[in-house]
């Protein structure tokens, strides 16, 4: 027997994801009966997928609903410590993925030390016991990371790394996670919220402490630079100090003020020979200046008997009636002076 179903398209739009072939689903409904034909049909008026497909589509839909807060952003994202002193690692009780993180981690670091909470990976009490675990290791000041691992499985066993409750736990924490959840095609909601993201166990091992072989070596090679380079500089430098105690001046340091001084004594005897011509020339200059001014001065015209009429008011008389009778008058000679006043026509000394 067959039965016919319709829905109506908001029935369908309500869906979390489409329906495949082979989906399985619960369906309300309701049956109408046609009374005319003796048919009975079916109106549906909710779908609900099951099964996995159900599951994806609600991790789907929770993984929008945190993304739309931030919860994945990759700015909250903290950096691993390199060498972190240490590791705390949630796991399934004597697991697999527990041997692989130890003694992959302790073949690249010996010196690393854990402390492993061993929990209920799947099941009804894996949220809880691994969120008490996780409490626990954020809250030691020792722990420097946190590795949350399990090997891989079916979508419902590895179903509680994908809880909300759980996710928002590990974005809450202060200690940088990381997360190693079943295989690398496995992608529960755990990666997405974790500070790194590990493909497997052995994955997380290698990330969270370094390889101290190769450090070594890497060590070792900085060292043979470092070496090489300073040996280098020294010969460098060694070879400027050679060629700069080969030069003269450095052999002998008084050769620059030697020659200096020499040139100093060659320009003052210079400067004393220049300057002794310029004041004799200048001398015979001044000489013959004096000697001009004497033939030219009325002092030699006095000495040779003439004698010079001024007024009282020192004006030179040169015309006879420039002075009225009984004007007075001073003449000068060259021993000195004689007053005088004219009569009428001639001039009598005081």
């Amino acid at each position: 027997m067959s039965l016919s179903l319709t829905a109506l398209a908001s029935v369908v739009d309500r869906l979390p994801g489409p329906l495949v072939p082979g989906s399985h689903v619960v369906v309300h409904a309701r049956p109408t009966f046609y009374a005319k034909r003796g048919t009975l049909s079916l109106q549906a008026r909710v779908i609900r997928p099951v099964g996995v497909g159900e599951l994806l589509a609600r991790i789907d839909q929770l993984r929008r609903i945190l993304a739309a807060e931030g919860v994945f952003d990759a700015d909250r994202k903290r950096p691993l410590p390199f060498l972190p002193a240490k590791v705390g690692l949630i796991c399934g009780r004597e697991a697999k993925a527990m041997h692989d993180v130890l003694v992959n981690a302790r073949e690249r670091f010996p010196e690393v030390r854990f402390d492993v909470r061993q929990v209920a990976v799947q099941g009804v009490k894996a949220v809880a016991e691994v969120s008490a675990a996780l409490a626990a290791l954020d809250a030691d000041p020792e722990i420097e990371v946190i590795v949350v691992t399990r090997g891989g499985g079916s979508v419902e066993d590895l179903l509680p790394f994908s809880n909300e409750s759980l996710v928002r736990a590990v974005a809450a924490a202060r200690t940088p996670i990381v997360s190693a959840i079943g295989h690398e095609t496995d992608a529960p909601l755990l990666d997405l919220v974790a500070d790194y993201r590990a493909s497997t166990p052995t994955d997380a091992a290698k990330r969270v402490v370094p390889d101290v072989a190769l450090e070594r070596q890497q060590v070792a090679h900085a060292q043979r630079r470092l070496r090489l380079a300073i040996r280098g500089r020294v010969v460098a430098e060694q070879d400027r100090l050679d060629t700069l105690r080969s030069r003269p001046v450095l052999a002998d340091p008084t050769v620059m003020v030697s020659a200096r001084e020499d040139g100093l004594g060659q320009l003052a005897r210079r400067l004393h020979l220049s300057l002794g011509t310029r004041l004799e020339r200048e001398a015979a200059a001044v000489g013959g200046l004096a000697a001009h001014l004497r033939a030219l001065s009325p002092a030699a015209t006095l000495d040779r008997g003439y004698a010079v009429l001024r007024t009282t008011h020192g004006t030179v008389v040169r015309h006879p009636d420039e002075v009225a009778a009984g004007g007075a008058l001073e003449a000068i000679v060259s021993g000195g002076r004689l007053p005088l006043h004219r009569t009428t026509d001639s001039c009598l000394l005081d």
